[in-house]
């Protein structure tokens, strides 16, 4: 296997230079120690060199997430992903393993919904032969199939496991409703009902149209610039996506979605539909997002619910932003016979926020934190390799260090009250309540 991937490695590096040069496009991030180039395959690569530190961090993120599972094959995406490490025409999956083993190195897949992520963090000594291990599993995996059935199989375990954790429950639940029709209404992972029909010859059909380098963006950061030149091109594909829906169809009334079970805490998810990653307002929104439940212990959720009336130990909101338009959600869990008061809370403080201005001190703290905690996003390789990959695949450009502080301290209290009233919908969103039901006391929960 070593003479196999060196001399992967030798053709590969044997190009660095010359592609480099006729890349057509090499930008130098000013916030960043960043290259980024387009090799001749489509691939963008964006290189962070940082010599101070022993090893390597590689990202490859392939446009291949769970929104593209054709309907009734939820999942495929998943097990394809999961497949990349399981063998290719060259080696197993035992060797592989213990090449990642001996080198004490990472090699992953994590699919998602928009997309899959490959990482690989290797010590710079052993470079080469972790660079091929990753080459040789994106452009060469042959997924076996019984190897195949048994990733199935411990799936599915992992759904049925799911189904005793009431938190995991009602964020199913939630997606299914608020994404009814929709790409993002499954689970990444697929279903009990639809991974059973998933075959060999659907993950080799569905690696073969959604794996190019066309459709990739890689990201080194550490002591080295390699590249995948190797990788063939793909078609370009086009894509249409629905336009989610509201939660109920109507601004006067929630959906509520009631889950039994025996359980001595509610959780509790409110919410409605949001906005994609690209939408302008994204950054105002987090600004008011933290000021009502996304800032920890200073948050109005928790003071609220927490801080003043010791109903939940655990209260947040968040925007979930995607590709195309996500969710906007308050989680929290709380005891069964104060389930009521706390989803009152949750309603009456959506309810301020859109029709009260926040206080210059909330926005001050909101910004200050915001644009105070930015640069720990970078402070680790894997963080940076992490972040590259965001900054590119929704456009943000590699001036956005830069750029972000500007955006953050730009907002205004009316810009708060603003977003809030277009985005929050506290009397036409969607409620998914686990708990159970004798103990609640609830009938048809309703905002104030």
């Amino acid at each position: 296997m070593s003479r196999i991937i060196s001399r992967t490695i030798f053709f590969i590096f044997g190009v660095i230079v010359f592609w480099v040069i006729l890349a057509g496009t090499v930008y130098a991030s000013p916030a960043l120690p960043v290259e980024r180039m387009v090799l001749s395959n489509g691939l963008i690569v964006l290189v962070s060199e940082e010599h101070s530190l022993p090893f390597v961090t590689m990202r490859l993120l392939m446009e291949a997430g769970s929104r593209f599972d054709p309907p009734g094959e939820e999942g495929l995406a998943y097990i394809t992903a999961r497949g990349l490490l399981l063998g290719t025409s060259r080696v197993s999956a035992r060797e592989i393993n213990e090449s990642v083993d001996f080198m004490g190195a990472s090699l992953n897949v994590s699919p998602d919904k928009d997309y899959v992520t490959a990482g690989l963090r290797v010590l710079r000594k052993d470079l080469d032969r972790g660079f091929g291990l990753l080459a040789e599993t994106l452009m060469r995996p042959i997924f076996p199939e019984d190897e195949l059935k048994r990733e199935i199989q411990t799936t599915l375990g992992s759904i049925r496991s799911e189904e005793d954790d009431p938190g995991a429950v009602a964020e199913k639940a939630f997606e299914k409703h608020l994404f009814s029709g929709n790409p993002y209404g499954h689970p990444v992972e697929g279903t009990s009902e639809s991974l059973p029909r998933i075959t060999r010859e659907s993950v080799v059909r569905f690696y073969k149209e959604h794996y190019f380098p066309n459709k990739a963006i890689l990201v080194v950061a550490g002591d080295i610039t390699p590249v995948l030149e190797t990788w063939q091109r793909g078609k370009e594909r086009s894509e249409t996506f629905p336009t989610l829906a509201g939660a109920t169809g109507t601004d006067t009334d929630s959906k509520i979605v009631r889950i039994d079970r025996p359980i001595t805490q509610a959780n509790i998810i409110i919410g409605n539909k949001g906005i994609s990653r690209g939408n302008p307002d994204f950054y105002t929104l987090a600004v008011m997002n933290y000021i009502l439940g996304g800032g920890g212990f200073s948050s109005r959720l928790m003071q609220e619910v927490r801080g003043k009336r010791g109903l939940a130990y655990s209260v947040s909101s968040e925007f979930e932003t995607h590709k195309y338009p996500g969710s906007f959600q308050i989680v929290l869990q709380t005891k069964n016979a104060s389930a009521q008061e706390a989803m009152s809370i949750g309603f009456r403080e959506m309810e301020r926020i859109r029709n009260e201005l926040v206080t210059e001190e909330e926005i001050e703290g909101a910004k200050k934190y915001l644009t105070g905690s930015f640069p720990m996003r970078l402070d680790t390789q894997a963080k940076v390799a992490n972040f590259l990959t965001q900054v590119e695949y929704y456009g943000l450009g590699l001036d956005y260090p830069l750029k972000y502080p500007s955006l953050i301290a730009s907002v205004t209290r009316e810009d708060v009250l603003r977003v809030a009233r277009a985005y929050l919908q506290p009397k036409g969103c969607l409620v998914v309540i686990v708990a159970n039901p004798g103990q609640t006391g609830l009938d048809s929960p309703k905002p104030e």
